[in-house]
């Protein structure tokens, strides 16, 4: 099943539940995304999936400036997972694909 799409995240970090957005394309026969969040887009690097395993890495500047590195099983319209900055503890992250219902909204 193909990964695109757009899909609703929720980080539990340290300091609380973090929701994110992050549209996921396939463009010229690679897969590229942006992710949303914290009033700030930013693009999506070495995005890998390897059969429903999905990786990716970000950067953000919101609650402060972190380099993140996400490894996530996709299951259908769900997905969970992990996200590391650092040397800071994994994140718990889970995630649910937006439907086309929601796009209209």
């Amino acid at each position: 099943m193909s990964v695109e799409g757009t899909w609703n995240l929720s980080i539990s970090t340290p300091i609380g539940k973090i929701k994110a957005v992050v549209e996921l394309r396939v463009q010229d026969g690679t897969l590229t995304g942006v992710a949303h969040g914290a009033g700030e887009e930013v693009p999506l690097g070495d995005i890998t999936l390897d059969g429903d395993r999905l990786t990716w890495k970000q950067a953000v500047t919101q609650p402060m400036r972190l380099n993140l590195v996400f490894d996530v099983a996709v299951d259908g319209d769900t997905l969970r997972g992990t996200s590391k900055a650092g040397r800071l503890p994994s994140s718990k992250v889970t995630g649910t694909r937006q439907t086309v219902l929601e796009h209209q909204a």
